[in-house]
């Protein structure tokens, strides 16, 4: 029997951190040297919020506010959203496509112990470029796929799951569960 790869398994044990209070200007000088594209907000070892490339784009760069001025507790992502060391990547990838998310916080008993994201995912798993290059072509199959009442295999654009019966509702590809919730 094959054994199911674990969050554990792929996670960097050491993601970095810092504190509520600290600048958003430090924050990214910090992202900055240690090469990432976020960094998690903790209290006493709990991840309390995520602060992302995008959430300094789009509230501090777009409003033109003094990075220097601002802590990241007031423009984090909160609260995080965390998966388990012990999680399939497979519950990872469902839960990155749910909340549209790129990065996980690995917590373990309410402590951090690590961080996942899409990129170490990818590494994990030469099976999930098979899985890319399905998903181009079901992309290039959609530009010519209109039609009631067909269904096709692909990715879902709500919910970001694979589904064997996408349906077309209002020019989006949805599964079955997500398509209900539309109409």
């Amino acid at each position: 029997m094959k054994e199911v790869l674990r969050i554990r398994d792929i996670m960097n044990p050491s993601p970095v951190i810092i504190n509520k209070k600290a600048s958003v200007l430090d924050a990214t000088k910090e992202m900055k040297s240690e090469r990432v594209g976020s960094i998690i907000i903790v209290e006493d070892g709990k991840p309390i919020g995520v602060l992302t490339e995008s959430d300094i784009l789009r509230k501090i760069v777009a409003e033109e506010k003094d990075p220097s001025k601002i802590s990241v507790e007031e423009v984090m992502s909160k609260p995080p959203i965390t998966i388990s060391p012990d999680a399939t990547i497979e519950e990872a990838v469902r839960l990155m496509g749910k909340h549209k998310i790129r990065r996980l916080p690995v917590v373990d008993k309410g402590k951090l112990v690590g961080m996942v994201t899409e990129k170490d995912i990818m590494q994990s798993s030469p099976l999930l470029l098979d899985i890319i290059e399905e998903w181009a072509e079901i992309v290039r199959e959609r530009l010519s796929y209109r039609g009631a009442g067909k269904t096709m295999a692909g990715k879902c654009e709500e919910c970001g799951m694979l589904s064997s019966r996408l349906v077309d509702v209002n020019g989006r590809l949805l599964c079955e569960s997500c398509a209900e919730l539309v109409r």
